[in-house]
């Protein structure tokens, strides 16, 4: 085996063991220019499992893992000979059960994407047998291993080559709050299916809770033991979040609360957080599975990003914060008149814009804001997206019932099926996978004749605070158990309203009712729709900011006037789609970025929204706060380039 000495450190990370929330947010700062991609950092000569096989070459460098067939003859066009690290969720080293076979073997788990673009576990194992005895092949596998995992999380490799499994810090330790009713009540199955292999084979611990009823989330993060965790996940779509940022701003110490890490795994009907995600990755635009599979990856690779927060102050003066959008008129509508449709899944919105469409309102409103001093970055010449600090007018454009599966309320640990690694010609079998960071057992006789079974061979020992296996009998009735490791406070027995008392003061905005400081500009007449929107997308599809970033400390504004035809507007959310409606040249489509906004309908009646969950109806006003939260979003990937 050949090490390369890297020129610099990687520094992408989950974190090294901190425990306090400022140090996690230090932690994951975005790293310094990587490696050349092409630098090589291993490689060595290994066998196949069964022994039989072929032998490979490999080749580790910073982004990809490069596979060469030696024997029995090198490949002329090699097929699956490299592999990006973004397609790998993690790796392991195992053993033969044979005590006469010195060999250790390196497991690698990827998800490549298939020739219909979808992504498909693929398990691939290698045997090191340079060294006549275990002891030595073990070392190298585990090198391997190590060098694979630092890269994977963003560790720095050390510069001198000695690489060795005392370089991982103990396993991030995730909390993962689940709605099993999410979208089209399959959140627990895709779960079960998809998330918790993934993140078990890139080691990550965890404790999985189902939440049971609106709010329950918000209760529970309100209890939470901040130093036991290293982020908190949500297996939901937007307003499972939405509850936890709101529980995390609620709590006395807010200001330490919600600086711990936040991720979204999509299993919910709109995702917008997660599509907003999937294109920070670099990944092509996905629903479905496949959006869950790419955040999946992302999440396991670690990393933070600081995320914006708008605070919203409604007509009675509570306060709640959003992460994705205050919506008025035809958006909120539609969200809100689709609820009924849930079953659909993300089809619930396509039903209910067809019956907006066919019963299409107006409102009369103000529209108040405080333009950005900076523009926002500028769009690319596809979006066309107009920059200005009143309304635009834009040229126009030219004619043309489901059954659930029972259920755990808290999930520690809980040892779930999976598929294994095969031989060649042989179907995958189920092993156990050890959720808390353990290594596959392969068991079963599946290997070709003469090859024996291959056991885990544990990366790291067991580090200290690190939670035990075990597995929670299902609870029906009565309150929610806490177990004494799970790190939560027993939940207070009323739920609290849907708004915050705490975070920090709105500085740029005077009490609502009261004159607006000089500066501001103000729209007044008949909308179709209001939108102020925080990330790029509005849901999984639909990139309402295409310009938009997860910090760039502005709200994005978006409204249209009354005059616009049914047609019009249809065009409108279909060219969202790829985020070029800006370039349509609808006249009745406006756009500002702004610091803070006042919206006041002079309707009687309408619907208002925060992240999609309905809130009183009346004058709001809002302000962004830069950078408030911390969102784990995995390394920044090339748009446009997926591996």
């Amino acid at each position: 085996m050949e090490i390369r000495r890297p020129d610099q450190e990687l520094t992408w990370s989950w974190g090294h063991g901190s425990r306090s929330a400022l140090d996690r947010a230090e932690a994951m700062a975005p790293p310094p220019p990587p490696l050349a991609a092409s630098t090589p950092l291993l490689h060595g000569e290994f066998g196949s499992y069964p022994a039989r096989g072929p032998r490979f070459a490999l080749t580790l460098t910073p982004q990809a893992l490069h596979i060469q067939r030696l024997r029995p003859k090198p490949e002329a066009r090699p097929r699956g000979g490299l592999v990006p690290l973004a397609e790998v969720s993690g790796c392991c080293t195992l053993r033969s059960r044979s005590p006469s076979d010195p060999a250790a073997y390196l497991c690698i788990y990827t998800y490549p994407r298939g020739r219909r673009g979808g992504r498909r576990r693929a398990a691939r194992t290698f045997r090191a047998d340079g060294a006549a005895t275990y002891e030595e092949n073990r070392a190298e596998a585990q090198r391997w291993a190590t060098a694979l995992t630092c890269l994977l999380r963003g560790l720095p490799l050390p510069g001198d080559g000695e690489i060795t499994p005392e370089l991982l810090p103990r396993p991030p330790r995730l909390l993962l709050l689940i709605n099993p009713f999410g979208g089209r009540g399959l959140a627990w199955q895709w779960c079960k299916d998809h998330v918790l292999p993934m993140i078990s084979e890139a080691g990550l611990s965890f404790n999985l809770i189902q939440t049971e009823r609106q709010n329950h989330a918000r209760e529970l993060v309100q209890g939470l033991r901040l130093s036991e965790w290293d982020g908190i996940v949500t297996v939901s779509g937007d307003g499972l979040l939405y509850e936890v940022l709101n529980g995390l701003l609620d709590r006395p110490d807010w200001e330490e609360a919600v600086k711990m890490p936040v991720g979204i795994l999509p299993c919910g009907s709109g995702n917008a957080l997660a599509g907003a995600v999937n294109q920070y990755g670099g990944f092509e635009r996905a629903l479905g599975i496949d959006l869950l599979l790419n955040c999946s990856l992302l999440l396991c690779r670690g990393g933070g990003h600081p995320l914006d927060l708008l605070s919203v102050t409604l007509a009675s003066g509570s306060r709640c914060f959003s992460f994705l959008a205050v919506a008025w008129g035809f958006v909120s509508d539609v969200d809100i008149q689709s609820e009924r449709f849930r079953a659909l899944g993300s089809a619930r919105f396509t039903l209910g814009t067809v019956l907006g469409l066919a019963t299409l309102h107006t409102y009369r409103g103000r529209l108040s804001y405080l333009p950005a001093t900076v523009e926002p970055a500028s769009p690319t010449p596809a979006h066309g997206l107009p920059r200005a600090k009143s309304e635009l007018t834009l040229a126009p454009a030219p004619a043309p019932p489901v059954a659930h599966s029972p259920l755990h309320r808290s999930v520690s640990d809980l040892p779930l099926p999976q598929p294994a690694l095969m031989s060649p010609g042989s179907p995958e079998p189920p092993p156990l996978l050890s959720i808390n960071g353990g290594d596959p057992e392969l068991a079963g006789d599946w290997a070709a004749a003469g090859d024996s079974p291959l056991s885990p061979d544990p990366l790291l020992p067991s580090l200290p605070g690190s939670p035990k296996a075990a597995l929670l009998s299902p609870i029906t009735e009565g309150a929610p158990e806490m177990p004494a490791s799970s790190g939560l406070l027993p939940p207070t027995p009323d739920a609290p309203a849907a708004t915050s008392t705490g975070g920090p003061p709105d500085h740029l905005l005077p009490p609502l009712g009261t004159p607006l400081p000089p500066g501001w500009v103000t729209l007044e007449g008949d909308f179709v729709l209001m939108l102020a929107i925080s990330p790029s997308h509005l849901g999984a599809e639909l990139v309402a900011a295409p310009h938009a970033r997860f910090d760039d400390g502005l709200v994005h504004l978006c409204w249209v006037r009354s005059g616009i035809s049914r047609a019009a507007l249809l065009r409108l959310f279909l060219a969202m789609e790829r985020g070029n409606q800006f370039s349509l040249g609808c006249p009745q489509l406006g756009y500002a970025a702004a610091h803070a906004f006042r919206l006041e309908p002079l309707t009687p009646r309408g619907v208002l929204t925060v992240d999609g969950e309905q809130v009183e109806y009346g004058p709001l006003q809002a302000q962004v706060h830069p950078g408030l939260g911390t969102l784990l979003t995995g390394p920044p990937g090339r748009p446009g380039r997926e591996p």
